[in-house]
């Protein structure tokens, strides 16, 4: 049973990789033929081997894990809860970077986009979202794609969550996470059908996220940041999104808005 699973989870990856066997087993310096002992379970890969297989199909933390239990070995990669007291370091360094941010919202999320922290700029923005978006973990792909979220106040709604469902589709490629799979049905049945949003001109640099605020149009550009050697799962799979204002009055009602 362990090593069927173990055979299924190769297989998935492989396929997912678009790998043969044979061009697998060649990058990994193995036989094709072992290789395909391993997948059909007649044969019980070292632990070196099966992580150096993983390594080739690019396999994340949280996947490796999964692989080498399946063996019959340990995990590899800790994963420690975010609100754990082995994390205090990270959580005070991304709460010092957040706020470096400030007045520009800045947020960390998780694999599955649940907002771990943000700065009080995120919660500026926030005034007139549901109450029920706003309880239990907040989830940034909800509150911008929920029609009781932010998304009446997105100017470029279609290009905007065509953006997001795009990011999140790569997203599920990379991982194959059926917790991603079921994000994505959910968030689908907030969009209404729609043609694919028009190519951006030649002088676009990146799709803003427009948003009509009480206190005017706001643009903003995101940007994206990971930790680069991570060997923890949790911490490989964190995200910190910040937005940038990309006019001087985007700025303006932003500064206003944390001052208040």
């Amino acid at each position: 049973m362990i090593r069927s699973d173990l055979g299924n989870q190769l297989r998935e990856w492989r396929s997912r990789r678009r790998r043969s066997q044979l061009d697998l087993a060649l990058n990994c310096g193995i036989s094709a033929r072992h290789l395909s002992f391993i997948e059909t379970g007649r044969a019980r890969p070292t632990a070196q081997t099966l992580l150096r297989i993983a390594e080739h199909l690019d396999v994340p933390h949280r996947g490796q894990n999964a692989l080498l239990l399946a063996a019959g070995y340990a995990p590899r990669f800790s994963q420690a809860a975010f609100d754990s007291e082995a994390m205090t370091p990270i959580r005070e360094t991304i709460d010092t970077l957040l706020q470096a941010y400030s007045p520009y919202p800045a947020l960390a999320v998780d694999r599955l986009w649940n907002v771990v922290t943000a700065n009080s700029a995120v919660n500026a923005l926030l005034g007139g979202v549901a109450p029920e978006l706003r309880t239990g973990p907040l989830n940034a792909l909800r509150l911008a794609l929920h029609p009781e979220g932010l998304a009446p106040r997105i100017v470029n709604f279609q290009e905007w969550s065509h953006h997001l469902m795009d990011r999140l589709d790569r997203q599920i490629e990379l991982t194959g996470d059926s917790a991603l799979i079921e994000l994505q049905e959910e968030m689908r049945g907030h969009l209404p059908p729609a043609a694919p949003p028009a190519e951006p001109t030649v002088q676009a640099l990146a799709i803003p996220l427009q948003l009509e605020l009480p206190q005017g149009r706001v643009a903003l550009l995101s940007t994206m940041t990971v930790f680069g050697s991570p060997v923890d799962v949790t911490l490989s799979e964190l995200a910190i999104e910040a937005f940038f204002p990309t006019d001087e009055p985007s700025a303006a009602i932003l500064r206003g808005l944390v001052a208040s």
